[in-house]
């Protein structure tokens, strides 16, 4: 298994059309984007090069390969608005396995070591992330990285038929 990491400099339309078929998944929607209501759960849009090129302008993504195909991104952006913790130099991290491919095999592991590592390489010192309350795998992944709770912000996005929490988490590297 041969993993690779590659910063997102210029993106591509085939990387858009990666991009677009992970934010449509309907496996993926309800984990990876708060959700208002089932009208949000459907909701189907694309993302194209541009709208990768603004999101380039507040975050740092890195592309996951395996054997060479694109399978997911982890990204991250430094003091975001939506912070539990007002601490200056605070990063706020993603990750998205976005083809079935990939999961199930240790790779998210991975690829959050990956991206500890890029962020201490920059000076920064905290991460935050989110995870909803259902997402039982993602949580038990972020425990065993060392991630620790340290607040629930109730009702936060709808998922099979009713509000769930935002469970957010820090740690220091």
């Amino acid at each position: 298994m041969n993993i690779q990491y590659t910063k997102l400099i210029q993106p591509t339309s085939e990387i858009a059309a990666a991009f677009t078929r992970w934010e449509n998944d309907p496996d993926l929607i309800p984990k990876t984007r708060p959700n208002r209501n089932q009208a949000d759960l459907d909701k189907r849009q694309p993302v194209t090069i541009e709208h990768l090129v603004q999101r380039l302008r507040y975050d740092q993504i890195y592309l996951i390969y395996l054997d060479g195909q694109l399978i997911g991104e982890i990204n991250y952006q430094v003091d975001p608005i939506h912070l539990i913790k007002k601490e200056p130099g605070t990063v706020w991290i993603g990750i998205s396995i976005g083809e079935a491919a990939g999961r199930g095999k240790g790779i998210g592991y991975q690829a959050m070591q990956y991206l500890e590592e890029q962020i201490k390489s920059q000076g920064l010192t905290r991460i935050e992330l989110g995870v909803f309350e259902f997402n039982t795998n993602a949580i038990k992944l972020y425990l065993k990285l060392g991630y620790v709770e340290i607040a629930r912000i109730n009702d936060f996005t709808y998922w099979q038929g009713r509000m769930w929490q935002d469970i957010r988490m820090e740690k220091y590297i």
